[in-house]
């Protein structure tokens, strides 16, 4: 959460001359209800349910990006799937960056507990194995998107060399 994935995502797809799909908004499209109102309402399970019936619609149309919810790559069903049908990229930032951006707007439900950054500080230490199974690893902080998906591009370059 905040690490930029719809900004970066936007701006990734604009340099590859490719569609985005951000799955929050799809989810929001889908349901009526925001991704934080779903997951209150439902349950994390039911969401994250909907969120991978999602994400294998996506990956069955054309070449696209498609910007994923930071809890959707846990799930491993949806993890595997992403990962032998897509090339995954985790978007890495420091937890205070991830603090003072998520900070700005209360739209994260599991940000509404009173502890906002020890939330993120614990959900890095759950979720770090599953990102580290990403195709790709950036690392974001402070510095320009442009700086973010220029890093992307080139490791999607060496990832393709690699691959041939």
């Amino acid at each position: 959460m905040g690490v930029g994935k719809s900004t970066v995502g936007r701006r990734l797809a604009r340099r590859l001359g490719l569609p985005l799909v951000d799955s929050d908004a799809a989810i929001e499209d889908a349901a009526g209800l925001s991704p934080a109102e779903v997951f209150e309402r439902y349950g994390e399970s039911d969401f994250r349910d909907g969120e991978r019936r999602l994400v294998a619609r996506l990956i069955e149309g054309a070449l696209r990006v498609i910007a994923t919810g930071g809890g959707a790559y846990v799930d491993s069903r949806t993890r595997q799937l992403l990962n032998e049908r897509a090339i995954t990229v985790w978007l890495d930032a420091p937890i205070d960056i991830l603090a003072e951006r998520t900070s700005r707007r209360d739209t994260r439900a599991q940000l509404r507990n009173g502890d906002p950054k020890g939330t993120l500080e614990r959900l890095a230490v759950e979720r770090r194995e599953s990102y580290e199974q990403a195709h790709i690893h950036v690392k974001s902080g402070t510095g320009a998107h442009k700086d973010v998906v220029d890093a992307i591009v080139e490791a999607l370059d060496d990832y393709l060399s690699r691959q041939r």
